[in-house]
């Protein structure tokens, strides 16, 4: 049976993390999940909710090898997390802080102790068709969709990605990530790439740019970092000087060509994103500044029917229809368009609300912001409407800046300006969060 190794490091003394400043070695990173494995609960499900990038992946691992798969749900409110629990009733869940989860046993992380003269465990190989993780979508009833993800599919998933973005394997650089390890985006491109690609994951999860910044540069001059366009924008903004780079990787939201543009200047590193989905995972990269075409990973093939757009080959297992309107090019590459249900046609005039919200965003002044089309299904016409975080800006300024880029039937009715938007942990807006924000707004 093909097996994939837990990771690629080939040396005991290697560096495998930084974690509080201080350097992990591979061969304390494998006596901690050889310990951690022998006590975990005996079930199928975990739901590791380990804040520490480090301590996830040792409990991602030791789950791996006593066979239970790792739950990955796209947030964590009660009743999400509840109803998760009634699908998978033998779930438990590890943490690394204290929280509250009725009916559902709570395992905290524990102190492993390591001893250095112990002796060195071998670099445990894992079925290649083992399951090892659940991805979950809220499904159209708000129910949890899962989605599995092998090993094997994950390990060919983070090297191909290595790959496309130039990373020479067993370079030891260090990987810093602004997501959670709990995202896939920040399972595959902080955690996963570094355990397969021999690179050096960063435990700490900085969130505001002074944090960022500090700690960059306490990692040594080999390094990345792996962020959202609202972490960078942030960052950009509040930041005068930048620590050097190897790189910038964006996902999670579309990245305007000037932030990307800023950000290659400032750090004097190349930026990249990555393009992916729930189902397939992240399937190609671009290099922002290079232009709007997307290139597929190693192994990766685009397939156009008349049932819409799909990925295939390499490491992608389900073969699910893209919600993205996307065309394929001679060379290979793909162009993204926006969602399906992104489009918003007014008056026989279309645009997409990625469009929208890019010219938003271009605006001198507007911190973050973002377009809103409302439930439709009382039969009304809907006009779009948009929240912005712009401090010392006026309705007016924002609206005559809109109009020299977007057309009249376009313009935000109304335009709300808040004091922040309601990103999740990984940058993300989701339309229930707009929809209360709304609400709220529209009740003062």
């Amino acid at each position: 049976m093909a097996a994939f190794p837990l990771i690629s490091h080939s040396k005991r003394d290697q560096v495998f993390a930084y974690r509080a400043g201080l350097p992990v070695s591979v061969a304390q990173f494998l006596r901690e999940v050889e310990s951690l494995a022998q006590i975990l609960p005996e079930r199928h499900h975990i739901l590791n909710l380990c804040a520490d990038r480090y301590r996830f992946a040792v409990g991602f691992s030791a789950a791996l090898l006593r066979g239970q798969t790792s739950l990955l749900p796209p947030n964590y409110t009660p009743s999400f997390v509840a109803r998760l629990g009634q699908s998978f009733p033998d779930m438990y869940c590890l943490a690394d802080s204290e929280v509250q989860l009725p009916d559902i046993e709570v395992m905290q992380y524990p102190q492993v102790p390591v001893k250095d003269d112990a002796a060195m465990p071998s670099v445990p190989a894992i079925p290649a068709k083992q399951r090892a993780a659940l991805v979950f979508t809220s499904g159209s009833t708000g129910h949890p969709v899962a989605h599995p993800k092998s090993w094997g599919s994950l390990c060919k998933g983070a090297v191909a990605e290595a790959a496309s973005l130039n990373i020479t394997r067993n370079s030891g650089m260090a990987v810093l990530g602004t997501v959670p390890a709990q995202h896939m985006y920040g399972l595959e491109s902080s955690m996963l790439i570094a355990m397969q690609n021999g690179l050096v994951l960063v435990a700490e999860r900085p969130f505001y740019p002074a944090d960022i910044c500090a700690q960059l540069a306490a990692l040594p001059q080999l390094r990345c970092l792996v962020t959202t366009p609202i972490h960078l924008r942030s960052l950009l903004s509040e930041s005068r000087h930048l620590p050097a780079v190897a790189f910038v990787l964006c996902a999670t939201a579309p990245l305007a060509p000037q932030l990307a543009s800023e950000a290659e200047a400032r750090f004097g590193a190349p930026l990249y994103e990555i393009y992916g989905y729930t189902e397939a995972g992240m399937v190609a990269s671009r290099r922002t500044t290079s232009g709007a075409a997307w290139h597929l990973l190693a192994g990766v093939g685009l397939v156009q029917d008349e049932n819409g757009s799909r990925m295939v080959g390499g490491h992608v297992e389900i073969e699910a229809p893209l919600s993205d309107v996307i065309a394929g090019n001679p060379d290979g590459t793909f162009t993204l368009h926006g969602r399906s249900a992104d489009m918003v046609n007014i008056a026989g005039k279309r645009s997409s609300l990625s469009s929208l919200n890019h010219h938003l965003n271009e605006i001198p002044g507007v911190r973050d912001g973002v377009f809103f089309m409302p439930d439709d299904s009382d039969g009304a016409t809907k006009r779009p409407l948009a929240f912005v975080v712009a401090p010392g800006l006026r309705g007016e300024d924002i609206l005559g800046a809109l109009r020299h880029s977007v057309d009249a039937v376009f313009l935000p009715r109304p335009l709300y300006f808040v004091a922040e938007l309601p990103r999740d942990s990984s940058g993300k807006l989701t339309r229930a969060a707009l929809t209360q924000l709304l609400e709220r707004c529209a009740q003062k």
